[in-house]
């Protein structure tokens, strides 16, 4: 039996598991999963529970969609994704009342809200209904990362600020007054939005990074061009390549005038 399933020669397993860390964040580039992002990340606890919480709900979920991929019926995927994710949702949410009641009256109603979570639902509609299983674990794993990474450095700027304090413990100075606004939804807002202008800029500067290697005008690259096309700049996207055709031209002209040909021909 054919195996339909797409495959992407680039969807190697470092490049699945990294780009949910920049290139694809679910919180700072693809802007998903904002609420609790912004609700719950006034201490780096709250923050790193939720994003443990909700990795371990896209690994599971997404390698269980991933498996059944063949056998769920396209005409109710999302009845049945939603589903599976709520089960594990449910799992998680047993385990943080048990093992951990400080944290889940912290969290409150939005741990039992990763079951509608943008990030868990689109990940399983969109990459472990296509991919193998392990393809799954990998891109789960790396969204996880990535949503957990966004949430805790959120927290950590916020819980500064705004208490003084880094997982509970003194920080600042006493004299230092603590910014209140940062545990407001104002102060969320502000951060999220100064860690969006910050990620967006590092991922210009990553897309750029190659056109800084180019050597300049005085390198070897330019010595050594048997085209003496005066431009020296090998980063000038027409850099020898309109002498090239020049000269070519020239070349062609001069061997049909050596052949008797009229130099004025016309083309």
């Amino acid at each position: 039996m054919a195996n339909n399933t797409p495959k992407n020669p680039d969807d190697s397993a470092r490049q699945i598991l990294m780009r949910g860390l920049l290139d694809e964040n679910p919180a700072l580039r693809q802007m998903l999963g904002l609420c609790p992002t912004l609700a719950v990340t006034t201490a780096v606890t709250n923050g790193l529970g939720m994003g443990l919480a909700t990795t371990f709900v896209l690994v599971c979920s997404e390698v269980v969609v991933s498996l059944l991929r063949k056998v769920i019926p396209s005409t109710v995927r999302i009845p049945a994704f939603i589903t599976v994710i709520a089960s594990f949702v449910t799992l998680v949410m047993m385990l943080v009342e048990a093992y951990l009641p400080a944290l889940n009256d912290a969290l409150g109603i939005y741990l039992p809200l990763i079951v509608v979570n943008c990030i868990v639902l689109g990940r399983a509609e969109m990459f472990a209904s296509k991919h193998t299983p392990g393809q799954a674990a990998l891109d789960g794993l790396g969204m996880g990362a990535g949503f957990t990474a966004s949430l805790v450095l959120m927290s950590a700027i916020r819980e500064l600020l705004g208490a003084g304090t880094l997982v509970g413990v003194r920080i600042m100075p006493p004299f230092v007054e603590p910014m209140l606004i940062m545990v407001t939804p104002a102060g969320g807002f502000a951060v999220l939005g100064a860690l969006i202008a910050l990620v967006t800029w590092l991922q210009h500067r990553k897309k750029d990074a190659p056109l800084a290697g180019i050597p300049g005008p005085s390198t070897s690259l330019c010595a050594a061009c048997p085209l003496d096309c005066g431009i020296g700049d090998p980063t000038y996207e027409d850099c020898a390549k309109v002498q090239l055709y020049e000269r070519l031209e020239s070349a062609v002209k001069r061997s049909e005038i050596a052949a008797g040909k009229p130099k004025g021909r016309e083309s």
